[in-house]
């Protein structure tokens, strides 16, 4: 695997599919077999991003190559795949709608059947921390916690994961779809029914163990 261009490849994904602006936002990805993870430079437009920009390091930040600056939220990066053993990718992102929860500190509850199949847990908004601060990190891993695949960071943006890149965009996705949703739903007046622990805990199992090809 090449996960040199998996990060540029990932950082026009990311930009392209309207889920960050401008430099916004990060990417990283964890090489199960070596434990290096991979990241994104710091302020650099993602179309223009070359396998030599990609910055790799060790768990505890030892950077072992390249030569750019990496992404201000490295910390983050790494706590997450430090608390997480199962996780191999994450993604920021600054999404509109999500956003627009996370100027609120407010949660984005699982009210699509999408969001309760992968998401994990309600995807939580954490208290405010300056970016790039071990204070963010370490409330995005609290927020995360064991389950959820998902966390809003108060006033900046979202934090996706996955058990691999593929995994992290669909997360990033329907994070987004559900926030739109939630949105409109407000938007008009409503109130989202939800969906029961019970029923969530059966669509997981569905996914997981049933859903796809070869299950």
């Amino acid at each position: 695997m090449n996960y040199k261009k998996l990060i540029v490849d990932s950082g026009k994904r990311m930009a392209g599919s309207g889920l960050t602006v401008e430099t916004w936002g990060n990417i990283s990805v964890r090489d199960p077999e070596t434990g290096l993870v991979y990241l994104t430079p710091s302020a650099m437009l993602y179309d223009t991003i070359a396998e030599d920009d990609v910055v790799v390091c060790t768990l505890d930040g030892k950077i072992v190559e390249g030569t750019r600056k990496p992404t201000i939220e490295t910390e983050m990066h790494l706590s997450v795949y430090r608390n997480r053993a199962e996780v191999n990718a994450v993604i920021h992102t600054h999404p509109l709608y999500s956003m627009v929860y996370a100027a609120q500190g407010k949660d984005i509850p699982l009210i699509i059947d999408e969001a309760a199949q992968i998401m994990g847990d309600v995807c939580r908004c954490t208290k405010y921390a300056l970016p790039g601060s071990q204070e963010l990190a370490d409330n995005c891993v609290k927020a995360l916690g064991e389950k959820a695949n998902s966390c809003l960071i108060h006033s900046h943006g979202a934090v996706c994961v996955g058990e691999n890149m593929e995994g992290a965009f669909k997360v990033a996705k329907v994070l987004e779809v559900t926030s739109q949703i939630y949105y409109m739903i407000e938007a008009t007046g409503g109130k989202p029914v939800g969906i029961s622990d019970e029923n969530i805990a059966a669509m997981q199992d569905f996914v997981k163990n049933s859903y796809g090809q070869g299950k």
